[in-house]
């Protein structure tokens, strides 16, 4: 008998969207400083509030992404797992969405990350990230982003989304993740 072979992770077929050109941002930029901010980061067991610049003590991917279970959120965290960052940089995520809706997404998927809960949005605003969800009124999320701090929380890259739907470059996140940590 012959064993099976593992098979690739099937990449899910795209939703059928219409391309929105988002708004410009004044965002957190390459060479700023992040801003530091207090919230409930969890794993996959818990949570407890947490400072930024205290669970930032080395090469960190900071992920920002719409709700947990929008796929702009499961793709970023697919592509995690699939490249195996948590290796070599600390991740953490943000979003609106529950520490409770955090620990769900990361019994799936993210394994070793945690992620931020920013249900007011209030980081999210001060990250220049801010996106209004049409037909929604008064309901903020993020629009997708990538940071790369150093351990002084300095960007090392940046990358967010100018429309929607749109997924970063992984190679790009790559090179830089592999530049910050050689």
């Amino acid at each position: 008998m012959v064993a099976a072979q593992p098979t690739p992770r099937e990449v899910p077929e795209m939703p059928d969207f219409d391309v929105v050109s988002l708004p410009e941002t004044d965002h957190v930029a390459e060479g700023e400083v992040a801003p530091d901010f207090t919230r409930p980061l969890a794993n996959d067991e818990y949570w407890e509030d947490r400072a930024l610049d205290d669970v930032v003590d080395g090469p960190t991917l900071l992920l920002f992404h719409p709700m947990d279970g929008a796929f702009q959120g499961t793709y970023l965290y697919n592509t995690v797992d699939d490249h195996g960052w948590t290796d070599d940089v600390d991740v953490l995520g943000l979003s609106i969405s529950t520490p409770y809706a955090h620990k769900r997404l990361l019994a799936d998927r993210g394994d070793g990350v945690r992620i931020f809960s920013d249900p007011g949005a209030d980081v999210i605003e001060e990250y220049g990230l801010a996106h209004d969800i049409d037909g929604m009124t008064g309901i903020t999320e993020s629009r997708p982003a990538v940071f790369l701090l150093d351990s002084d929380r300095t960007v090392e890259y940046a990358w967010v989304a100018s429309e929607h739907p749109e997924f970063p470059d992984a190679e790009a996140i790559g090179d830089a993740v592999a530049d910050l940590v050689d």
